[in-house]
């Protein structure tokens, strides 16, 4: 009697008869032969290039207890073999010191290898994600993205992303294979010409850097849901045709941004359309006689990319008022109950409580819908407001303000609220300098958020090293700006920082760094030990906080301390005292009763 097991076993030995489909092909008669190991060799086209050295440690063990539990698939070549399937059983094996090796040896007419050998390496587990691109790449010059996803058993978006991850440059893929970049963050990448990653890889410098990277496609991308221009609009920009059908459209390149999401990737035509419809803009405001209003205050006016606006308004014959040469009333938008909960999400409001806001909100819309349609009746007309870099508009009633003649009123009016033009050459200098001023503060917020925020992206806070100085100058100014109190400072902390009267913000961190010394590091820590303790039904026994500071202190006041506990041992033994007494009273009582 044959069993199962034994027949097994003697697969080892012995031929036996097969049938595979390949691609929908029935194959013929196949046979599985132990084959020399010597005899065979690794394909040179093989798309997959890395094997993990532990994963294939792993499977040589295995072998070499349990044998090749699956043949590799190999393929004739002069008097040696080649392998089309199973490169890493074959690796594993040799690890293990096996002579022979269980083959199914084919002669291919209808298929081509290599496409054998990229389908099988795809369906793995492990695939390296750029080895992986790249094979489906070469997949796609035959057949269509749908196509290949059903024979990978993938979805047409898995096939899409990797299909545009194929035409990242080698310096970024290199990131990517050793794990520094993400998947999204190469494909992300690839929506740029190679000459434009180049560039990118370029600006970043050696070190990779997520947060740069981020900010550059951040740049040089664009959401076509918030744009002047109909995006369907074929004849906008002829050459371009419409944004929906662009492959430029990143919604047609595999959702790279989320379900749907429209992001343009070429700037030059997203440039070209929305100044072309910044221009159907001045002409429909020309053929209809609207007033265009920038979205630009008087104190911005002569900032360089506001200036460009208003001399294109200008030189199209418009004459140019800015926000504060007018009253605009917009349409109001009506709110809703579920609006309104959001609004208030953070705040603890109760059903009553979100009613009551509801309806104030209502009543507040129903007196800007009766002002907004009385417009024209009160001498309002039709006007557009728009973005001065965007050039999203909208459609509002508006009034030009009545200017006053009177020289001595406009003098009145704050020098920061004044044109240049009404100001005296003196005047003119101090707004010059003044509006630099913010400049320069918009440019420096901008910055320190930019750095922090690339800090906060590396490895920053793993960092192994002890504290450096600067690190500890800067936790101590911390601590001390923002959990010391007045009277602390006053207390404990008096002369920190020096004179401070007549030094900058960075003046101030250098002289205290210069007389910094560990043992005000130590303090600022010991004071916030103090501080952060809980009271209430918190104390030294039941709360984590607590209980290891009272463990800390125990070195530096044990006498102090063991006076106060035994004070609260002597209450408690006094107090268990008098309970053991009544206790055993009332248990005299109750054996009376049962008596």
């Amino acid at each position: 009697m044959t069993t199962k097991a034994s027949t097994t076993k003697k697969r080892s030995r012995a031929k036996s008869i097969v049938k595979k489909e390949v691609n929908g092909m029935e194959a013929s008669a196949l046979q599985i032969q132990n084959l020399a190991i010597g005899k065979i060799k690794p394909d040179p086209e093989q798309p997959r290039k890395t094997f993990s050295e532990d994963a294939l440690q792993q499977l040589a063990e295995s072998i070499d207890k349990h044998g090749v539990l699956q043949p590799i698939t190999v393929r004739q070549l002069n008097e040696h073999y080649v392998i089309v399937m199973g490169e890493r059983r074959y690796r594993a094996s040799m690890l293990a010191g096996k002579n022979t090796i269980p083959c199914i040896v084919r002669t291919y007419k209808n298929i081509d290898v290599l496409e054998v050998q990229i389908i099988e390496n795809l369906q793995r587990q492990d695939v390296e994600p750029t080895e992986e691109a790249e094979a489906i790449a070469y997949l796609r010059e035959k057949y269509a993205p749908t196509e290949i996803a059903k024979r990978l058993g993938r979805t047409d978006n898995f096939i899409r992303q990797r299909l545009k991850l194929a035409g990242l440059i080698e310096g970024f893929k290199h990131f990517v294979r050793n794990g520094e970049m993400t998947i999204s963050l190469g494909v992300g990448v690839a929506l740029f010409v190679p000459e434009e990653q180049q560039m990118m890889l370029e600006t970043m410098g050696k070190d990779f850097n997520a947060h740069q990277i981020n900010r550059m496609i951040k740049d040089q991308t664009y959401d076509l849901e918030k744009v002047s221009f109909d995006v369907t609009d074929k004849k906008l920009v002829p050459k371009a045709g419409s944004c929906v059908e662009c492959p430029f459209n990143a919604a047609n390149q595999g959702n790279l941004f989320g379900d749907g999401k429209m992001v343009c990737t070429k700037s030059s035509c997203y440039e070209s359309k929305k100044n072309k419809s910044f221009l159907n803009l001045i002409e429909k405001s020309k053929k209809e006689n609207v007033l265009l209003i920038p979205e630009i205050r008087k104190y911005w006016a002569d900032d360089e990319r506001n200036q460009l606006v208003i001399s294109q308004l200008e030189k199209n014959g418009l004459k140019v008022y800015l926000l504060d040469d007018v009253e605009i009333i917009e349409k109001p938008i009506q709110p809703t109950l579920e609006a309104v909960k959001e609004e208030y999400q953070n705040y603890d409001y109760n059903e009553d409580e979100l009613k009551e806001e509801f309806d104030e909100a209502t009543k507040t819309y129903n007196e800007e819908l009766e002002k907004y349609n009385s417009a024209t009746a009160n001498g309002f007309r039709n006007g557009i407001v728009f973005h001065p870099e965007s050039y999203i508009h909208k459609e509002v009633y508006l009034k030009v303000l009545e200017k006053s003649e009177d020289e001595s009123e406009v003098c009145s009016v704050p020098l920061s609220n004044r044109k240049m033009d009404d100001c005296t050459p003196d005047e003119q200098i101090i707004k010059i300098n003044e509006r630099e001023i913010r400049k320069k503060q918009i440019e420096n917020n901008r910055l320190f958020e930019e750095v922090v925020g690339m800090i906060r992206e590396t490895k920053y806070i793993e960092t192994k090293k002890t504290l450096s100085v600067d690190e500890m100058v800067a936790f101590s100014i911390s601590l001390y700006e923002n959990n010391v109190d007045y009277c602390s400072q006053q207390k404990h902390f008096t002369g920190l920082l020096g004179n401070t009267s007549k030094m900058s913000k960075v003046e101030i961190v250098e002289n205290f760094k210069k007389k910094f010394k560990k043992e005000i590091f130590h303090k600022l820590i010991r004071y916030m030990l103090t501080k952060q303790v809980h009271f209430g039904e918190s104390n030294h026994i039941n709360n984590l906080t607590n209980v290891s500071f009272y463990n800390a202190i125990q070195g530096y006041h044990k006498t102090k301390i063991t006076d106060i506990e035994r004070e609260y041992v002597e209450k408690r033994d006094t107090r268990e005292e008098r309970l053991k007494e009544r206790i055993a009273i009332l248990e005299k009582e109750i054996q009376e009763l049962t008596a």
